[in-house]
């Protein structure tokens, strides 16, 4: 299979596509060993995330198995997810009290 994203680790809820993708195309890529097939909804170019499952507003981004932002909307799977939808976490000092990084 060739893989058009990478998902790091099966904890990660977005994966980061490998390639352009255009809407509507199918991004393929391995969560462990086991082969998976996104159809992404909006244009992802090259080094950019996607949602590999729908992610609620407030939700965890989490990339390399680490917490990485929080969706500011609902991110459905298969879409851009990017700083229209994610803020981050880091440098975040109202955080730091409240479990941030």
């Amino acid at each position: 299979m060739k893989q058009d994203a990478i998902l790091i680790t099966n904890r990660d809820n977005v994966a980061t596509a490998l390639r352009d993708v255009e809407a509507g195309q199918t991004c393929h890529f391995l969560k462990g060993e086991q082969a998976v097939s996104v159809v992404v909804q909006d244009a992802i170019v090259y080094g950019h995330k996607f949602a590999v499952v729908d992610i609620p507003k407030g939700a965890d981004i989490i990339k390399y198995g680490e917490v990485m932002g929080r969706a500011t909307a609902d991110i459905p799977r298969g879409a851009h997810a990017h700083v229209q939808n994610i803020e981050s976490l880091r440098g975040r000092g109202d955080l730091k009290h409240k479990g941030g990084t």
